[in-house]
């Protein structure tokens, strides 16, 4: 089985970074591409980030209230 990497998108040019607001899955639970699977807040909107692949979330890297870089590793999908 193939780990996928979730990264924390980039949503226009002048983000930077965001803050997890929570997480709409747990490790353990299974999630299917581009189904929502984290709420995250950039420039005093909230945004949900979608799952990039089917599979089962095994970790979670950043937690709520966490600010985040733009393209950072935020969580693992186990495909």
């Amino acid at each position: 089985m193939a780990d996928i990497d979730v990264m924390l998108p980039q949503f226009g040019m002048g983000m930077q970074d965001a803050e997890i607001v929570r997480w709409l899955k747990q490790p353990g639970d299974r999630v299917e591409e581009g189904e929502p699977l984290v709420e995250i807040e950039a420039a005093k909107t909230t945004v949900e980030v979608p799952a990039p692949a089917s599979g089962i979330l095994k970790e979670i890297l950043a937690q709520p209230e966490e600010t985040v870089e733009v393209r950072a590793k935020i969580a693992v999908i186990t495909a």
